[in-house]
């Protein structure tokens, strides 16, 4: 099941972007969604702002009143929303600023089933492929949870539990740094910091000398024995092919 989230101040364009959905479903017969609909980016804001709420996919007018679609689609990805974001507009002008916030398709009304269709089949795929790579763990509390790898921010070690800073949550976990690393590198985007932390190097904000600063704005010292070794494994990674070619030009 995927949730949808619509977004387009004018309702007839929403009937019509329901009316895609369905045709797609038609050719997708697993593919099952629930949509919600939107009349305004702050309408839109507001409802994942309630946290219960995160859908996988964001379709997104760009031209409404109030905060524009690119605007909102900003303030998403600073609080660490990974939605998979498809603007649909009526002209080209904000295509750099839609790569910007790593959308993964902009179309141009008036919309076209066949390319409709391939943005929800590439969306799909990297919504699929990053269920596939979701961790179980279980919690202090004794409970399991399933965790998506890109929303740890970063991880620090408090004796024989480690926290796992998640965008605006903390996640205890009874377990030693060894086996939470255990877990976690065969993931390239993690990495060690001296003996206590963790971090996920796609939410590495900056490095300096001795320090480094995550999205959350908590910054981390690096061990003075270990930060030439971590400064050079951030810019490998930092500058690999891989992430280059996926995600980086513009911000990611």
């Amino acid at each position: 099941m995927y949730l949808v989230a619509l977004c387009d101040d004018d309702a007839k364009e929403l009937d019509l972007i329901e009316n895609l959905l369905m045709a797609y479903q038609k050719t997708k017969h697993s593919w099952e969604y629930q949509s919600e609909r939107f009349k305004s980016a702050e309408e839109l804001l507001e409802r994942i702002h309630e946290k219960e709420y995160t859908p996988d996919f964001l379709l997104l007018d760009i031209y409404m009143k109030g905060k524009s679609g690119i605007e909102a689609a900003k303030e998403l990805r600073r609080r660490n929303l990974n939605s998979e974001i498809v603007f649909l507009t009526t002209s080209t002008e904000h295509a750099l600023e839609a790569y910007e916030v790593d959308a993964v398709q902009y179309l141009v009304k008036p919309l076209e089933d066949e390319m409709f269709f391939h943005a929800m089949d590439l969306a799909s795929r990297h919504i699929q492929k990053r269920r596939e790579n979701q961790i179980m763990i279980k919690t202090a509390g004794g409970g399991i949870r399933q965790i998506d790898p890109d929303d740890i921010i970063y991880c620090e070690s408090q004796k024989n539990y480690q926290v796992l800073y998640l965008a605006g949550e903390e996640c205890r976990i009874r377990m030693t740094v060894k086996e939470l690393w255990g877990i976690l590198e065969r993931l390239p985007q993690f990495n060690r910091c001296g003996r206590s932390y963790i971090l996920n190097l796609n939410h590495v904000v900056s490095v300096e000398k001795e320090e480094i600063q995550m999205a959350n704005e908590v910054r981390i010292y690096i061990p003075r024995n270990t930060a030439a070794e971590f400064k050079k494994d951030y810019f490998s990674y930092y500058f690999s092919e891989k992430y280059f070619s996926g995600k980086l030009i513009g911000g990611g």
